[in-house]
């Protein structure tokens, strides 16, 4: 168990147990997963299997990170490659493994604040509904409003996360979203983050800025966002990509 966010393998209960100021009604397991020969021995040895079958799952769901993302970077107009090399051979791969236990009062409680991910894409699979995701779109006003995602039994979610918003310079954005609690039943997920290698900054490519789209955001790593997380208390509402945000 540890709240050190840089342990390449931890487990804890909380965003940072017993240093933020809200806890979270959460059991989680982060571990790194890419290259898997470099970090599987580090992962825990039971449930027996747990390496092999994760092991497995972590591998193929890497592969459809890379069409994904090649697809998001065609659409730009900067070609199916412009990452490949960037994620596929050097890129960080986070496996968190999230339980959520029955809650006696679900309505007075949430499994995980508001936040959006620090990742390019998050590719999810879930056992039971319960997360929300921010329309800021809806009611017209401005207002937006939080939207449950159905859950259908075998289908991947995929979210786009804060280093996609940097390399659209905008054109796509992070989405916001939480975990609500059921009353009943535990709710297991699997979320697979996948970004560049550690130290590797995304940046908005020349080919997105002209007169009318100057740059919109600061470059930023992996490692940038865990030094936020251990100065800044997402709890309170803290998203690390306003802070790449360039005012005018």
């Amino acid at each position: 168990m540890s709240n050190n966010v840089y342990a390449p393998v931890r487990y804890s209960t909380s965003l940072k147990d017993g240093l933020d100021k809200i806890q979270f009604w959460r059991i989680f397991l982060k571990h790194y997963a890419h290259p898997l020969h470099r970090w599987v021995h580090l992962w825990p040895e039971n449930p027996p299997g747990y390496r092999e079958k994760m092991g497995k799952f972590c591998e193929e769901v890497r592969k459809l990170s890379i069409e994904i993302m090649g697809a998001i970077t065609e659409s730009l107009g900067l070609g199916r490659d412009y990452l490949s090399s960037r994620m596929d051979e050097n890129g960080t791969q986070v496996m968190a493994v999230n339980c959520y236990p029955p809650c006696p009062g679900p309505e007075k409680a949430l499994g995980l604040p508001p936040h959006s991910d620090y990742s390019c894409i998050t590719i999810l699979l879930q056992n039971l509904a319960g997360l929300k995701i921010f329309d800021p779109m809806a009611h017209g006003g401005g207002s937006g409003r939080w939207v449950v995602v159905p859950q259908v039994t075998g289908v991947l979610k995929v979210h786009i996360g804060d280093h996609v918003e940097v390399l659209s310079n905008g054109l796509y954005k992070s989405v916001v979203h939480k975990v609500t609690l059921n009353e009943e039943n535990t709710r297991i997920s699997l979320a697979s983050l996948h970004s560049l290698d550690m130290d590797d900054k995304m940046n908005v490519p020349c080919e997105l800025v002209n007169d009318e789209n100057p740059v919109r955001y600061k470059e930023s790593s992996f490692k940038d966002f865990l030094d936020f997380l251990v100065k800044n208390d997402i709890s309170q509402g803290d998203r690390f990509i306003d802070t790449l945000r360039i005012k005018d």
